[in-house]
């Protein structure tokens, strides 16, 4: 159950650190922060019942690696921490969960010539880790060391002021202050450091160093964690530019991050006194760089954006423009600012979408603000170029009544000049479009069908005009394709259709030239008779334009023979196997017969024997003199036999004749046989499931002798297809 519990617990600690404070006479109270993620679960604080087991630490004196003691502490004091940013003009993303537990706990440590080091060590860190190898299998050392020089002067160590950054933003520069305080003013001195590992993956034990949470720790020194280099490393955590930094003497940290990820960061204060060095304060975290919404963002709906920052808007022909307002992250918007300078003259609006009247053709410059005159407000420069109009307009020409091609003439017009127009863009409502200006298209398909034309111009000005063609002329060209010109009788026949333009909403005649008529676009006829036919058509259009087409011989249909036959016996058997075939076809010239999918014979009335029972089928296929052929086919069911007859005496008297009492017959296919014998007490004297197996007299073939008498025989068996049969009868034993 601890297997299956530790991998949920051992992820998602994202830092920690430890302090102490001197009380005086060997007395210290120290105080260990532990950093986790709560998103999503993950690790708890070691602290029953929440984890598997409470947190340990370990004493360490001097360079003994044997530990001075192991302690467990107790329930932490848990506190979220929510995230907050610098910049009032951002929202942190949501998903951020950090928790800090607090614990508490007080040494009565003798003074010493060498330091105690107090160690605690936990796996593991989140595997999305950006800046470190193997993140998800690597865990933290928090540690305090305790110097000789500090127990001497009962040495406070330092704390820091603030709690880390949870959320860094992308592309913000970054200004925090990571200054520790000293209650005793020693000096301190601030740097990037490397964060130690700690712990293991293994997830069986949490009493090995490799453990979760090893008990006990590991001694010093620690193993650094490893970063993924280039370009990472212990002064450079999280790259930036400018990169991120520490200043030394203040604490405060600097720079630019760009990459998006979670880093782990190591922050290192050395306390001295008088040059000489008495603690270090070592602080692990897991900082998050992600992108960070601003609270509102200015936008406008615009025709094209100018070097990537400003909007343009254009009007063609109408100097009066209502602008359409995007601007979003609404629930923080509050007011609007539209100013414009028409040419001089100031016009503002508080409108969301307001409508401005410039005075002519020109470029005006303007701006929309959100939330105006306040620290988080938004900008957008707006450009409106008021243009001549353009107007887009063509006619077409065609034979109404025969298909043929579409003349399209272009009749735009744009203000900007006579040859102002640069693109034309065709769509002819058939899925066909071009960019000519003025095109020739020709249909495959009739209909009321839109023909749209849009034209632009020098200043990107356009226009669109949609109108309908009534196109629905007959065929210039009637093309049949029959699936088959020679065919044997009955003839079945598709003639498709090719010729365009026509579809089910055409009138369409067809005479399949044996006296019998048809109708739509491609139909399906069956000629019954053999002959030479002509095929004609008559299309008539939904608006009453004609076409008639006649295709002289198209279609030969050649006569078939009628296949036919008879057979005797009716119903053979296993005992009569051989079948008489009776050729009853009409105008064959030549047979061909399969049995049971084998070509048997090609005569005109066959003999067959077949080798098996059962079902069979029988084809016959005759040929005319046309080459056409028909097919004929039986199933014949060969019906398996079988046979058993009973003596009604024996005598097993050693003469070699007539010495054993069994059956005789044809047994093949047959199961189930049971013989039994019994004497006139009842008694069985003979059981076989063999039916070729004799008695021999003696009791089973193999005890005393019967005695002369009549005997009871009982036989049963079932048939190949299951019919099941009992006989009865008296076996005379005669010595």
């Amino acid at each position: 159950m601890l297997a299956a519990v530790l991998p949920l617990q051992a992820a998602h600690i994202i830092g920690g650190e430890i302090t102490y404070d001197c009380l005086g006479g060997g007395n210290y109270r120290f105080t260990m922060k532990i950093y986790r993620d709560c998103a999503g679960g993950g690790a708890e604080f070691d602290s029953a019942p929440a984890a598997p087991f409470n947190a340990t630490l370990t004493l360490f004196e001097g360079n003994n690696t044997q530990p001075a003691s192991v302690f467990e502490l107790g329930t932490p004091i848990v506190t979220r921490i929510e995230p907050t940013l610098d910049n009032p003009c951002l929202t942190v993303p949501p998903g951020i969960c950090v928790e800090e537990g607090v614990y508490i706990f007080d040494l009565q440590l003798p003074l010493s010539p060498d330091s105690y080091h107090i160690v605690y060590q936990r796996c593991c860190r989140n595997n999305s880790i950006t800046n470190i190898v193997d993140p998800g299998n690597v865990g933290a050392t928090y540690t305090t060391e305790l110097t000789a020089k500090a127990q001497s002067l009962c040495n406070d160590s330092p704390t820091f002021k603030n709690f880390p950054p949870i959320v860094i933003c992308a592309g913000e520069p970054l200004n925090f202050d990571f200054s520790a305080v000293d209650p005793d003013g020693d000096e301190l001195t601030y740097s990037l450091c490397s964060p130690y590992q700690g712990g293991g993956p293994n997830q069986n034990q949490a009493t090995i160093l490799s453990g979760v949470a090893p008990n006990p720790d590991a001694p010093p020194p620690f193993n650094n964690v490893f970063f993924i280099t280039p370009p990472y490393s212990a002064a450079n955590p999280m790259g930036g530019n400018p990169q991120i930094a520490i200043d030394p003497n203040t604490g405060l940290i600097t720079g630019t991050p760009t990459v998006q990820g979670q880093f782990v960061v190591g922050v290192c204060v050395e306390e001295r006194r008088d040059g000489e060095l008495l603690s270090v304060l070592r602080r692990d975290f897991q900082f998050n760089v992600t992108i960070c919404e601003p609270t509102v963002v200015a936008d406008i709906l615009e025709d094209e954006i100018i070097n990537g920052n400003a909007f343009l808007v254009r009007s063609c022909g109408d100097s009066t423009v209502t602008f359409i307002n995007e601007s979003f992250q609404q629930q923080n918007i509050f007011e609007y600012a539209w100013s414009f300078d028409l040419n001089g003259t100031p016009v503002t609006s508080s409108d969301e979408d307001p409508t401005i009247t410039f005075p002519g053709l020109g470029t005006y410059q303007g701006q929309l603000i959100v939330n105006p005159n306040t620290i988080c407000d938004d900008t957008a420069d707006i450009f409106v170029s008021i243009f001549p109009e353009i107007v887009a307009d063509f006619e077409f020409e065609y034979d109404t009544c025969v298909a043929g091609p579409v003349t399209f003439t272009d009749l735009s017009y744009s203000g900007a000049g006579p040859n102002a127009i640069t693109d034309w863009t065709w769509n002819f409502g058939d899925g066909v479009e071009v960019s000519e200006q003025n095109p020739v298209h020709t249909y495959a398909i009739p209909g009321n069908l839109p023909i749209s034309l849009q034209v632009t111009d020098i200043n990107g000005c356009q226009d669109v005009l949609t109108q309908p063609i009534n196109y629905f002329p007959v065929p210039a060209l009637v093309v049949v394709a029959p699936t088959d010109l020679v065919a044997c009788q009955p003839a079945t026949i598709t003639f498709n259709n090719l010729s365009i333009p026509i579809d089910e909403t055409y009138d369409i005649v067809w005479d399949f030239g044996d006296g019998n008529f048809g109708s739509g676009v491609s139909p399906t006829y069956t000629y019954e008779d053999p002959g030479i036919f002509s095929v004609a058509i008559e299309i008539t259009s939904p608006i009453g334009c004609y076409t008639d087409t006649v295709f002289p011989n198209l279609i030969e249909v050649r006569p078939s023979p009628t296949a036919g036959f008879d057979y005797e016996p009716k119903n053979p058997t296993s005992f009569q196997p051989t079948v008489s075939f009776i050729d009853q076809s009409i105008e064959a010239q030549t047979w061909k017969w399969e049995f049971g999918g084998i070509v048997g014979s090609f005569e005109p009335e066959p003999v067959y024997t077949f080798p098996d029972t059962g079902l069979q089928v029988v084809t016959q296929i005759v040929t005319h003199a046309s080459g056409c052929k028909d097919t004929a086919q039986a199933l014949i069911d060969v019906v398996p036999l079988v046979t058993y007859y009973l003596p009604n005496a024996f005598t097993p008297n050693g003469d070699g004749l007539n010495e054993g009492f069994r059956g005789d017959g044809v047994m093949e296919g047959a199961i189930g046989f049971q013989m039994q014998i019994w004497n006139r007490y009842g008694e069985l004297v003979f059981e076989s499931s063999n039916p070729f197996e004799a008695w021999n007299g003696r009791k089973h073939n193999s005890g005393e002798e019967s005695p002369q008498g009549v005997y009871v025989v009982v036989v049963q068996y079932t048939e190949p297809r299951g019919r099941q049969v009992q006989l009865k009868g008296y076996a005379t034993l005669i010595r």
